[in-house]
Parts: structure tokens; sequence; C-alpha cells
């Protein structure tokens, strides 16, 4: 077994897929030694609905990127998502009490900045500082050390809702993980498929998932606006399995196998098979019913991100263009159909700035899952998370109780 201190693993718990990544720190690279995905039941539009069909999918996602990567895995950093995730900017303002500002002169204004009413039943995710302002001197990354009067900061803030976040961590604690850190799912993606040029000329980043779909804009480096869509794949896959009168699992396979957003490419002469439900004869369709199916909700999903952009009045600082990732994203034509939405360059997000397992994960849907390990990577807080769970007291008890077992 490896030394857990350089081991770092993304949980990424999807609402179709449970992803363990596991990433080795070295001093200049992150190597992917091992991954395990495994079918998620438990959860609906990103969010827990089902306990134990969730722990028993983190188990097996887990013991087999364990298998892989020749380690036993303890602690995780946790993906979250789901229409509960709000963002928002504030803003803060000290005045400096020495000569120069030091790093408590920092903190006091983050504070400053999150001293706004958040109802009892929401939770702060995360504190993400925007820049800086020394005595209304703009776009200041980091001003410890500049001489001052006052000091001004920015900052988004990201909120969900408790109990989503809790049971997150439940399900991981009753899996036998710790958590490090909840990571809001685009803010991980973005990690992983960003280039710094994207993100320091401004960039949007979309996560296609297959609940909800992500929306994270990045400008001048730090995120400028988070959104949460709910809709995703699984809406695709339910749309076919309505319009061609199939189960489920079948609307999922033909999506998968013949799927495509763009019905006029389609050639007129391919067909498709519809296995047949209760008993029923298989049917043969014309592929291009697919497109005419598919396109119009993509359009729509796109549409009501597009109108977000809009409302956040962030059009204007996004000239790199949208950048697709999640697994929705390998879907034939969805960045034509983007392009034709946002009008802007569109290119598809995979993970990039690893080594190692590099041809397993060079795909969108694991964008989330390698993200996840170089947020914790670059995270240099390895406090505890906030929400606890008894689970991990008992489990120290039950090992003691073993230990004294087995000296008498």
């Amino acid at each position: 077994m490896q030394e857990q201190e350089n081991i770092i693993v993304g949980l990424d718990i999807g609402t179709t897929k449970i992803c363990a990544v596991v990433g080795e720190v070295s001093k200049n690279e992150i190597n992917i030694i091992g991954i395990g995905t495994h079918p998620s039941i438990g959860l609906r539009k990103g969010v827990v609905v089902n306990i134990e069909s969730t722990v028993e999918s983190i188990k097996k996602a887990v013991e087999e990127a364990e298998l892989m990567s020749g380690c036993e895995i303890s602690s995780v950093y946790a993906g979250i998502a789901g229409g509960h995730i709000t963002g928002f900017n504030s803003r803060g303002i000290v005045a400096i009490k020495g000569s120069e500002i030091k790093d408590s002169d920092v903190a006091r204004v983050i504070d400053a900045a999150r001293a706004v009413a958040i109802p009892m039943d929401r939770e702060v995710i995360h504190v993400l500082p925007q820049e800086f302002m020394v005595d209304e001197e703009p776009g200041i990354q980091n001003p410890v050390g500049m001489a001052g009067v006052r000091l001004e900061a920015k900052i988004h803030i990201v909120t969900g809702a408790v109990t989503s976040a809790h049971n997150i961590v439940k399900c991981a604690n009753r899996s036998g993980l710790d958590v490090y850190d909840i990571v809001l799912e685009s803010l991980a993606s973005g990690e992983a498929v960003l280039t710094e040029e994207e993100k320091e000329l401004g960039t949007a980043l979309l996560d296609l998932g297959g609940g909800t779909t992500d929306l994270a804009i990045f400008s001048g480096k730090n995120i400028k606006h988070t959104f949460v869509l709910s809709l995703g794949g699984n809406n695709l896959t339910n749309d076919i399995a309505v319009g061609l009168r199939a189960t489920h699992a079948d609307a999922e396979k033909i999506k998968l196998k013949y799927g495509t957003c763009i019905s006029s490419n389609i050639n007129s002469e391919e067909a498709i098979e519809v296995p047949g439900m209760g008993g029923r004869e298989a049917r043969k369709l014309p592929r291009q019913i697919l497109g005419e199916i598919l396109e119009p909700r993509m359009e729509e999903i796109f549409t009501l991100v597009h109108r977000e952009i809009y409302r956040a009045e962030m059009e204007n600082i996004i000239p790199s263009g949208m950048v697709i990732t999640g697994g929705t994203a390998l879907l034939d034509g969805v960045v034509d159909v983007a392009e034709s939405i946002f009008d802007l360059p569109t290119r598809l997000g995979k993970p990039r700035g690893i080594s190692g397992l590099v041809d397993v994960v060079n795909n969108p849907m694991y964008a989330t899952g390698v993200g996840l390990v170089l947020y914790g990577a670059r995270s240099k807080t390895k406090d505890k998370f906030r929400i606890r769970d008894n689970n991990i007291f008992n489990r120290i008890i039950g090992r003691m109780k073993k230990w004294f077992k087995d000296v008498v």
C-alpha cells in the first residue's frame, strides 16, 4: 500500500455515475494512478434521494479505484451540484491598522465581505476572492505587503442547502471515507479543462451532466459567476423514451449509440432499431427522428444558460468563448448547437495538466473527478469539513475494541 500523504482522491457523486479518481502528487506534476466508476442510483438532479443506494455505489467505485491504484482510500474531496446551489457576489471594506497590509487584514476584509444574511437552511460552500482594491486601486490579486489606508475585497459566495451537503458527507462517511472538503463541481471541472489564458481573458465553462447543467464564468483568473440548471442528459433520455415509446434503459443505449443534435446532418436512409416493450416486436425508425427529438431540447438548455449569462450581465467578459465538458458533451453535434446559440467560439473540454493514466481519463465525463484531484492538490487547507458524521467516531471505537480483543 502506498503512503497516504501523497495521495489525493476526487469523488464525483453524479446523477448518472459515481466516479473516484486517485491522483499521486509529486513535485512538479499529478499522476492519475487509479479510477473507479459505478452507475449512480440514489441521486436525482444532483441531490441524494436514497442514502443506501448511494453508499453502495460509492463503495463499488472506491473499491475499483483502490484495486487499480494499489492504495487504500480513506479521505476524499467530494463534488456537489444540484438546483439548490446558488452563487452571488459581495464586497467588504476595512481600514488598515499598520503601515502595510498583513494576512490578518486580508482575513478581516474577507470576513467583512461574507457578513451577509444567509438563511438557516443554507450552508456556505465556497468563499472565492475575485479581486482586492487598495485605496481604490483595483485589480490586485494579493495585497499582502502593500502600503495603504483602506482595503476592499470583492468575493463570490457559493451556498447550498444544508441537508444536501450533509447527505453527501453522510454517504461518504457511511462508505468509510472522511471528507476533506465539498467542492462545487463546475469549479472542479474548470481546474481540469481550462487553460490559464482562458481563465485570464474570460471564459464560460458549461458542465453538461446527467441531472444538472453547471455554468461557471471565469475572468482575470478568478470565478465571477456560478449557476446550476436542473436539466441534463437524463432529460434527453426521457425525451427519447417518450418519443420512441422505449424503456429508459433502451432510450439511454439509443442515445449513446445513435444520438445526434443536428437532424440535417443525418442521411435520410439511416435507420435505428427500437426494441419493443412488453413482448412487442422491435420497430425500425429513421435516425432523423432522434435529431428532431434531441435538437430542440439541447437548444432549450443552451438558451436558458444564455439567458442567465445576460441576466448576470456577464456577456462582455467571456471573449475566449465557451468550453463544454461533462458526459452529455460527448453527444454528436453539441458543440455546433452551442456555437449557434451563444454565437461564441466553443470547444470540447477534456482533462489536462496531468500525467499517468491520461488515455483513460482523456474524456469530458471525467473532468469533474480529475478536477477534484487538482483542486485538492492546490488547496492549502487540509482541515476537515465542518459537517461531520458520528460514523467516524464509531469506526475508531470499533477499531479499538477489535485491537483490545486481539491483545487479550
